[in-house]
């Protein structure tokens, strides 16, 4: 079992881009300072100082910095995270839908915002809540799929060992037990599970 050091350390970034996770942190350091300055926009006088002299202009503003910054915050994970191109596309395309929501917004707010024929607001909150959630969801399987590859609590490892050569491959507990089922089956199978094995390793 490895070590806290080990589990915490530098060794955790083989094979990892640094640019990428630089890029991440970076990207969700943005996120969230576009969010608190969205919040201290209609909380604190910040607004007059950057230009949004009305209490509408600074609601405004605010709701164009939360909103952005919110989907940058969730990009940021697979950005950071080795996740696979579904996921990346899934964020990708909630982001995007989020931005398109942030558009609405920038557009109707306040003339058609509430209380007019023209409200565009609960198309606006739909598709920034669409985009939001699309965005999560993928997040969050790309957190899930990530802690169970570096969980050594449900695998198992085997070596295979041929010509002097040794290969190491990692299982579940389910796959250990269907291999270890066949070969105590006495049906011919070994060299086809061995075949199946070093497949694996070679992927």
């Amino acid at each position: 079992m490895e070590s806290l050091g080990d589990a915490y350390g530098g060794s955790r970034w083989n094979g990892r881009d640094p640019r990428r996770v630089y890029a991440g942190v970076v990207l969700f350091a943005i996120g969230v300072l576009a969010v608190v300055v969205g919040i201290l926009i209609v909380t604190t006088p910040l607004g007059t100082l950057l230009g949004a002299d009305s209490a509408t202009e600074a609601q405004s503003l605010a709701g164009v910095l939360a909103g952005l910054g919110v989907p940058a915050s969730l990009a940021s994970v697979v950005v950071v995270l080795p996740a696979t191109r579904r996921e990346r596309v899934g964020v990708l395309a909630g982001t995007l839908l989020c931005v398109v929501g942030v558009g609405l917004f920038a557009y109707a707010y306040p003339a058609r915002w509430t209380g007019t024929a023209q409200s565009l607001a609960f198309p606006t909150t739909t598709v920034y809540f669409l985009g939001g959630s699309l965005a999560f969801w993928f997040v969050f399987t790309a957190v899930a799929g990530y802690r169970i590859r570096n969980n050594p609590h449900g695998t198992v490892r085997l070596e295979l060992r041929r010509e002097g050569e040794t290969k190491t491959v990692e299982l579940s507990r389910e796959e250990y037990a269907e291999y270890k089922q066949v070969v105590r089956g006495d049906g011919g199978e070994t060299e086809q599970v061995i075949r199946e094995l070093e497949e694996r390793v070679d992927e």
